[in-house]
């Protein structure tokens, strides 16, 4: 079960960093590189596909870790984040406009990353999430 819950954390952190990582670096790429456009990474689909995995990744990895180590503080981040993550993908665009659907999302990530990573680094120091 720990192998389980590590290698969920990580591929939380991974993807969350690769919301971020589109968020900030997408717009320079297809002014700098137009064939780019042609990938449609721009789509709102790419942000519901990219939350479609974040989420049950990041519920599962995070509860698992919490129920060892008992910080439960570390979940709340998590979903603080995941929900800021939808509320940029399903209303930030109407509510706070194109700018401030980037920093929702970029906050969001944020906050998922560093709930994964403390969550990985209290199982790695908790004696109970060894079992």
């Amino acid at each position: 079960m720990k192998i389980v819950q590590e290698f969920t954390d990580k591929f939380a952190i991974g993807l969350s960093m690769l919301c971020a990582i589109h968020c900030l670096l997408l717009p320079l790429l297809l002014v700098t590189l137009p064939s780019f456009g042609v990938l449609q990474l721009q789509n709102e689909a790419f942000h519901f596909w990219m939350l479609a995995a974040v989420i049950p990744t990041s519920i599962y990895a995070l509860t698992m870790g919490c129920k060892k180590h008992q910080r439960y503080r570390l979940l709340s981040w998590g979903i603080s984040g995941l929900i800021l993550m939808l509320i940029a993908v399903f209303f930030g665009h109407d509510i706070a406009g194109e700018s401030g659907e980037k920093v929702l999302t970029l906050l969001g990530a944020i906050l998922v990353v560093i709930a994964h990573w403390g969550n990985f680094r209290r199982c790695q120091q908790h004696k109970n999430c060894t079992h």
